[in-house]
């Protein structure tokens, strides 16, 4: 299947005007942003992306649930049966481009050479091991390809003990192959997920072994499915009529993607989003494990079934592939999950007016390195209380 074909969702609100890309090496000029217009005017783009939001952060659910709970040998064939419901297509770049890390070769060396005192340029004994998986969700309609307004790498450590959710603002200014800095996003525009990946893989030096990404049908009601889910929200909002007020929440479907499309009225705006959708696959996850969907096989089959069909997957992430991460993952808990976005540094503009999302360089090389090295673990440490970059 093309991939400008994928059934990628299709909400019924009025599409985006076409984007032409820029010549090749030239900086790029993104599309039209909700964010960068008007608040009057941001008000349809807002409703439209409305949600696509929670697709993205819910097709990861369509690997991580489905290979967790796989580990329970009588419900491989409610998980087969489901998994043959889901689409494939080659969505993984032939060409990945450099993958040397910096300061290294290819995963064998630290961006901080021989004087590095994190520990992350030394190989973990299971590095080899280590699966990454690209997450996307798309506005995309039809043959229009849209934006991917979420971008997440799964880090799946050798071990496979543990899970890191790593996002990747939608505004980071990066470098496309083919056509120069841009916002990240871009890339799906010009290039589907394909460009979308390779852009990724020459921005963390590593190599995607996998990629999903999720139409919107039945994500609401998997929510529904498993009882609803509880997040804790640090800080009130409110969207499309509905207030979340600080503390723990308790959400259905329709709640759960109201609360993660949201970032006009959050203090960080996309960044924040991106948080509460890293927030939401970990509620997820956490109530699939419960003992009543787990130890439910009708409910556990009702939310594999809402799940496969709705998650499009690379074609060699085929059945046999995904059963047999199931059957190796370690996952105990929901602290074995991890969450955390990609540095950035700050904020600016770019010559023609756009605002975008500083890379932090030297600590992006530091995640490059960790995630080579199977050393997301050291890097999750160093970095989990960092202070978190406000929007000016």
């Amino acid at each position: 299947m093309a991939n400008d074909q994928l059934p990628f969702f299709d909400d019924d609100s009025d599409k985006d005007p076409s984007v032409t890309p820029p010549a090749a090496a030239e900086p790029a000029t993104d599309v039209t942003d909700a964010a960068d217009v008007t608040p009057e005017v941001a008000d349809r783009p807002r409703r439209r992306r409305g949600r696509r939001v929670l697709i993205g952060s819910l097709s990861i659910l369509g690997v991580l649930v489905l290979a967790v709970v796989g580990v329970l040998g009588y419900y491989l064939k409610s998980v087969d049966n489901a998994l043959s419901q889901a689409p494939r297509a080659d969505i993984l770049p032939t060409v990945s481009g450099n993958l040397t890390v910096p300061g290294g070769s290819n995963g064998s060396g630290g961006s901080g050479g021989a004087g590095d005192k994190t520990g992350l340029n030394v190989p973990a004994p299971d590095a080899a091991n280590a699966m990454n998986i690209v997450i996307m969700g798309s506005d995309s309609r039809g043959t229009d390809r849209g934006r991917s307004d979420s971008l997440i790498l799964m880090h799946i450590s050798g071990d496979r003990k543990k899970v890191y959710l790593i996002s990747f603002p939608r505004d980071m200014w990066v470098s496309i192959p083919g056509y120069g800095n841009a916002k990240i996003n871009a890339a799906y525009s010009w290039g589907g997920p394909t460009l979308a990946i390779q852009t990724l893989e020459n921005l963390v030096h590593v190599r995607v072994d996998h990629a999903a990404i999720a139409d919107f049908t039945g994500f609401t009601d998997l929510v529904d499915v498993i009882g609803g889910i509880s997040v804790y929200n640090n800080q009130a909002s409110r969207s499309d009529g509905v207030t979340f007020p600080m503390g723990q929440l308790n959400l259905n479907g329709k709640d759960a993607l109201i609360y993660t499309r949201e970032r006009y009225d959050l203090a960080n705006g996309d960044l924040d989003r991106a948080a509460r959708q890293r927030d939401v696959i970990k509620a997820i996850f956490q109530k699939v494990l419960t003992p009543a969907v787990l130890a439910n096989p009708s409910k556990f089959n009702a939310a594999a079934q809402k799940i496969a069909p709705n998650v499009t997957v690379d074609s060699g992430f085929t059945n046999a592939a995904i059963e047999k991460l199931a059957l190796s993952m370690r996952v105990t808990s929901i602290d074995d999950v991890r969450s955390l976005q990609a540095p950035v540094s700050g904020f600016a503009v770019s010559a023609d007016g756009q605002d975008y999302d500083v890379v932090n360089t030297p600590v992006l090389a530091q995640l490059a390195t960790a995630l080579a090295n199977d050393q997301m673990e050291q890097y999750w440490q160093l970095h989990k209380n960092d202070q978190r970059v406000t929007a000016p």
